[in-house]
């Protein structure tokens, strides 16, 4: 498990001090002791319950994301909003806007399709319904930096790996769905949304078998000499009714002057210029500021979905705020220290690297982790933080976890899950009507192959019965 294991030194407690059932699946699957790290406490109490190398700094994966959010919680409240400046580069007249429409990204990290369009529609409210001019996407509000960071990985279409900027759309996504031709012989592609600056090259054919395999035999290509085209092969198995592949394709500002192409016209407004990036220069009409959903629904969607991209920029938000634009990540994660120095949670062997896990180098103890929900369980929006974590049994990430009428609807708990890395961290309500906070991580070439959600669903059911 190349780079998922820190120098440390194990703590002093012996295997004997593990639970039972905990200990039965480390025994199962011949964990090493250096691999795994536990911390339960009483969320009143000042001693942990169980603390099995609770100060060795591993790889938390996506449980990074509840320093983040709680941080933003407290820092910027919840009802902060992320604004989209829309400005009028010319004269507006009978409904026609002589020049170009400029809009400046604030770094809203849910401005979906439906909050796109509303934006839109509140545009033509203002009175301009044709556009002579161009687009001028401004996304200076993110340094340039920002969106050239290395991936975890080499699949830059892969949705979890889109990188953020100041005027995401739509999470950059493209719903391709494929189904059997009535003829037998092709495969009907289809995309969501459908943008008129993508170019799709259908080159799938039908095929006998069951509705199985990786990507349902589909090979994706996009060609990066001619960005939006998308070229599919292979062979689709012909019993798949529908199948469904997420993809990003287009780089931001692509996406969204795709998508604005798309809903102008569906809103019956005329626009036939190009796209054009650059920066606000002059004092030109404001026609709006458009706010996005407020901070405390964002929270809920980052941590109840695990959403990296909106948990990046949410990051370079808090920098920016505290920092000054242009946002960096290296002011998101100064911001994100000082929110834990200033309440004197020790930082000690925290590597925060992008806020939301999705990183090889990020490491926390499962001792700081508790720290954290320490503090967000004693603050006066601690209901808007446990509120964004999933219900065990019940949503978002733990919705098929620990559905046993004990446990289920009796946790809240965000996960986390990278290749070699499990983890977990929140809040047990126990039988006991004691509430605990619990953390623990695994780093483990098994760890994301079934025995890390039974290592850790073993922690969170013991902590129920304590």
């Amino acid at each position: 498990m190349a780079g998922l294991r820190p120098e440390f030194v194990l703590a002093q407690q012996a295997e004997a001090t593990l639970p039972a059932g905990i200990q039965l699946v480390i025994a199962g699957h011949k964990l090493p002791q250096g691999s795994y790290s536990f911390t339960v406490q009483d969320v009143d109490g000042a001693q942990p319950l169980l603390s099995i190398n609770g100060e060795v700094p591993l790889n938390p994966a996506s449980t990074m994301k509840t320093l983040t959010t709680l941080a933003a919680l407290e820092e910027l409240g919840p009802a902060y909003t992320w604004p989209t400046s829309v400005y009028a580069l010319g004269e507006i007249n009978e409904g026609t806007l002589t020049g170009d429409l400029l809009i400046k990204g604030g770094g809203d990290p849910f401005l979906v399709e439906e909050h796109f369009r509303s934006m839109l529609k509140a545009i033509q409210r203002q009175g301009v319904t044709r556009i002579s001019g161009n687009l001028v996407l401004d996304t200076s509000y993110f340094d340039q930096s920002v969106s050239a960071q290395t991936l975890i990985d080499n699949q830059s279409s892969r949705t979890y790996n889109v990188l953020p900027n100041a005027l995401s759309a739509n999470f950059q996504t493209v719903r391709f769905f494929f189904s059997p031709h009535l003829n037998g012989e092709d495969v009907v592609i289809s995309a969501d949304p459908a943008l008129p600056n993508l170019s799709i090259t259908n080159n799938l054919k039908l095929a006998a078998g069951a509705c199985t395999g990786f990507q349902r035999g589909i090979a994706f290509d996009a060609d990066n000499a001619h960005p939006g085209t998308i070229t599919f092969s292979g062979s689709f198995p012909a019993s798949c009714a529908q199948y469904q592949l997420p993809r990003a394709v287009l780089d931001a500002p692509t996406y969204a002057f795709g998508m604005f192409q798309l809903l102008w016209k569906e809103l019956g407004g005329e626009f036939g210029g190009e796209l054009r990036t650059g920066q606000l220069t002059q004092d030109p009409e404001l026609l709006l500021i458009w706010d996005s959903v407020p901070l405390s629904d964002v929270i809920k969607s980052i941590n109840k979905f695990s959403n990296n991209l909106m948990t990046r920029q949410l990051l370079l938000t808090l920098g920016a705020e505290r920092f000054g634009p242009p946002a960096t990540v290296e002011k998101g994660i100064q911001a994100a220290s000082d929110y834990l120095t200033s309440h004197n949670i020790p930082i000690d062997g925290l590597v925060i690297n992008n806020g939301a896990g999705l990183s090889r180098e990020a490491r926390m103890s499962t001792s700081l982790m508790n720290n954290i929900l320490q503090r967000g369980y004693h603050i006066s929006l601690m209901p808007e933080f446990i509120a964004s974590l999933p219900i065990g049994g019940v949503d978002g990430t733990m919705r098929d976890r620990l559905r046993n009428a004990g446990t289920r609807g009796n946790m809240h708990v965000k996960t986390g899950s990278l290749d070699e890395v499990a983890a977990v961290a929140g809040y047990v309500n126990a039988r006991s009507g004691k509430i605990y906070a619990v953390s623990g991580i695994l780093n483990h070439e098994l760890a994301d192959r079934g025995p890390g959600n039974e290592l850790m669903d073993a922690l969170l059911a013991w902590a129920y019965e304590q």
